[in-house]
């Protein structure tokens, strides 16, 4: 480097000093600012050392510092080390609100939501009025089991402001508490107040078809795909109610739409899987089915299904594994029980069959279906006696259901194999069949074995609509020689998924 580069440097760097002085050293407040900006921009390296920088000059005593670097090792996980910084800030500024929220808020993601109850109402103390409190009580409210006073809580953060999240979260709680009426009115006041909210328009759809409102259902639902056309849940909703009327190739193209958007769901697998099943392609059922089971292996809905399959194409070892692994899942259902005996009837398992009718009868308490198939069991193994006892025990429940409902029609094959059973005891007399004309419309609420094209998905009625566990078996009382009752029968009793 020659002499005159030497000075020519040295002048540029006079001049530089004298036109573009040094920056000076920025005060707390504006480095706070500057703190704030790389926070919202998500720069959180930079963030973390300007904040680094501020609290060794401010020796540890900036409480905005703090109060941000706590919320960024909460977004890195780390919620136990980002509970003790707010803590110091609620040392240095016990009269903020918005450091004892972010402490019950972290309490409440470690899980100590009574913890993070008492911290709110410390903050409510400060600040009477703030939907944010109130909501975030009613959740911890909601998580602790204590129903009453998450509603109290979430209907006061409604009071304070109307809220999408608190409007979800109120009908959750009414649902969990299995108060369904209360749960569609907070999602028709949530419709109301945000009319383009396709996850309320749907769970409000959802809601219709439990009751079996399936105006009102199509209604909501059809809102829902209006401003959301791949809302899977609307999507799904839509194309069970389509399956459960028999039209099995409509329901599979909204299937379709719906696998784009949630390739990986159970309960469309399972939905895929009981279409296929109705269209007797058993084969492309099971495939189906077992997907389902892949991605979901402790729901016994999609067990129960297998099995279903299985009994159908006669393969009773199959079909029991699979009732088994069912009922280790719902222990308290009764007709897992029935079916599990009709699998160990044509296994020869007499003794275990026996238990499982018992069990069966014993869980349930409102379908004739159980009694009936119990009594053609009892029937064809000699004991008369029991199957006598089994048979006016049906006789009550229908008697039951039919004061339960004005109109009313039962399964024909029901109808017949209990009229065989009846004439074989001779008791036959007694039981009063009421028979729908053609014209005759089954009401929505009928019960689990009305033969009814209609019944609401919501109710998850159990399997086929008449199902014999020892037609085989029966010599005395003529009846088909198959396992169950007639495919008809098993594809109008199916579980399925809409949520």
């Amino acid at each position: 480097i020659t002499e005159e580069a030497v000075t020519t440097r040295e002048n540029t760097f006079f001049l530089s000093e004298c036109f573009f002085p040094a920056a000076p050293e920025l005060p707390i407040v504006e480095r706070n600012w500057l703190i704030h900006q790389h926070y919202l921009r998500k720069d959180y390296e930079t963030c973390k050392v300007i904040i680094k920088n501020q609290l060794q000059e401010t020796n540890g005593m900036c409480e905005y510092a703090i109060y941000v670097q706590a919320l960024i090792l909460r977004l890195e996980g780390r919620i136990q080390e980002s509970l003790e910084l707010l803590q110091s800030c609620t040392i240095l500024n016990p009269s903020s609100t918005d450091n004892l929220k972010q402490v019950a808020r972290s309490l409440f993601l470690l899980g100590k939501h009574k913890a993070a109850i008492e911290v709110y109402h410390e903050a409510a103390r400060l600040c009477d009025k703030d939907w944010e409190i109130s909501h975030n009580l009613g959740v911890c409210f909601f998580f602790i089991k204590d129903f009453k006073h998450a509603e109290e809580h979430l209907n006061a953060a409604l009071q304070i402001n109307k809220h999408d999240k608190t409007f979800m979260m109120l009908g959750k709680v009414h649902l969990v508490a299995g108060e369904t009426d209360k749960a569609i009115e907070v999602f028709k006041r949530a419709v109301e107040f945000s009319p383009e909210n396709t996850e309320h328009l749907s769970t409000l759809g959802l809601l219709y078809l439990q009751l079996g409102k399936y105006q009102k259902a199509f209604e909501h639902l059809g809102n829902a795909l209006t401003f959301d056309p791949n809302n899977y849940k609307a999507i799904l909703a839509a194309g069970s109610m389509m399956q459960t009327h028999g039209d099995f190739d409509v329901a599979m193209n909204k299937y379709r739409v719906a696998a784009c958007a949630v390739p990986e769901s159970p309960p469309l697998w399972n939905n895929i899987g009981m279409c296929f099943f109705g269209k007797k392609k058993y084969v492309a059922a099971i495939s189906c089915l077992k997907r389902a089971h892949y991605l979901s292996p402790f729901d016994w809905k999609v067990l129960y299904n297998l099995g279903l399959v299985h009994l159908t194409m006669q393969q009773y070892a199959s079909a029991f594994h699979f009732l088994s692994a069912a009922i280790s899942l719902n222990p308290r259902m009764g007709e897992l029980y029935m079916l599990l005996a009709v699998a160990l009837t044509n296994l020869e398992d007499v003794e275990n069959s026996t238990r499982a009718y018992e069990q069966a009868v014993n869980l349930d308490e409102s379908n004739p279906l159980v009694n009936l198939n119990f009594a053609i069991f009892l029937y064809n193994h000699g004991d008369k006696t029991g199957a006598l006892d089994q048979y006016q025990e049906m006789q009550r429940k229908v008697n039951i259901l039919q004061d339960s409902s004005s109109s009313f029609e039962f399964d024909p094959e029901l109808m017949d194999m209990a009229q065989k059973m009846g004439a074989a005891l001779q008791v036959g007399e007694s039981l009063q069949w009421t028979k729908a004309g053609k014209d005759s419309k089954s009401k929505p609420h009928s019960a689990a074995l009305a033969k009814n094209p209609s019944t609401p998905l919501g109710t998850n009625q159990a399997l086929g609509q008449a199902m014999s566990s020892a037609a085989s078996y029966n010599k005395n009382i003529q009846l088909p020689a198959g396992t169950v009752a007639s495919q008809q029968s098993l594809r109008n009793k199916q579980w399925q998924d809409f949520v």
